[in-house]
């Protein structure tokens, strides 16, 4: 049985639905941030083990952008939230 996604706007949908698009624990730099910062931003990512916060769009769905906790060891997934809300005033 394929993975399952509980979408908070579809309910509960299969991963081949989602596209996943990285790491959304990462924060942009200030515009002013020095030239490493930035480097850093682009380019360096880590490769975690467990639980962790990612970027899914339902792109078979409602395309909305979610934030998925996902464990990254055992696939288990822990919590969706849609992007949106997030930004918009809870945090991460």
């Amino acid at each position: 049985m394929a993975s399952l996604i509980t979408c908070p706007h579809c309910g509960k949908r299969p991963t081949e639905e989602f596209s996943i698009r990285g790491d959304a624990s990462i924060r942009r730099p200030d515009a002013n941030a020095s030239e490493k910062v930035w480097f850093d931003y682009v380019f360096i990512r880590d490769n975690p083990m467990g639980r962790h916060l990612e970027y899914w769009q339902h792109a078979s769905g409602c395309r909305r952008w979610l934030i998925v906790e996902r464990d990254t060891v055992t696939h288990a997934v822990h919590s969706v939230r849609d992007a949106a809300d997030v930004i918009s005033g809870e945090k991460a």
